[in-house]
């Protein structure tokens, strides 16, 4: 499979990941479990998806500066496409959103801080939000950039 469809494909991959998270499995424990044991496993769950965007965004990032390089070769943009400004984008929201608020978040939890948990997970729900809207961005914008499939014959 080659790099610019690697490139369409996984935007879109990754917001099916984060709308599965948000609406399926975040909801799910709550209304399984008791609360303290719910958290658990879904803060686990966001450890995991914090990972994966972290890697995603990387090689999205990557594949986004391989087009947009192979664009301005061609004359027809800069070498700073609005896909890698999506990509960076989705990785602010996921440092900012899990790996900066997630420390301040056990702080607030133990009484301390000037931020009540409450507070720093709202914080943390609009970065996740945003990111699942930047995501779904890059995903629209690469497939309306994709180039007509032309027929093969059978061989």
């Amino acid at each position: 499979m080659s790099l610019d469809r690697w490139r369409r494909l996984l935007p879109a991959l990754w917001a099916g990941w984060l709308l599965c998270v948000a609406l399926l499995a975040t909801p799910a424990p709550f209304a399984m479990l008791a609360g303290a044991d719910a958290g658990r496993v879904v803060g686990r769950m966001f450890t995991q998806e914090a990972y994966t965007a972290l890697a995603l965004g990387v090689l999205l990032l990557v594949l986004e500066r391989v087009a947009a390089r192979r664009s301005a070769l061609h004359g027809q943009g800069s070498q700073f496409s609005l896909g890698m400004a999506l990509a960076l984008g989705t990785l602010f929201c996921t440092v900012a959103g899990y790996f900066a608020l997630q420390p301040l978040m056990a702080t607030a939890r133990a009484g301390q801080g000037s931020l009540s948990f409450g507070q720093l997970h709202g914080i943390s729900v609009l970065f996740f939000g945003l990111k699942l809207l930047l995501v779904l961005w890059l995903a629209w914008r690469n497939s309306q950039a994709a180039e007509p499939v032309s027929p093969r014959p059978f061989s």
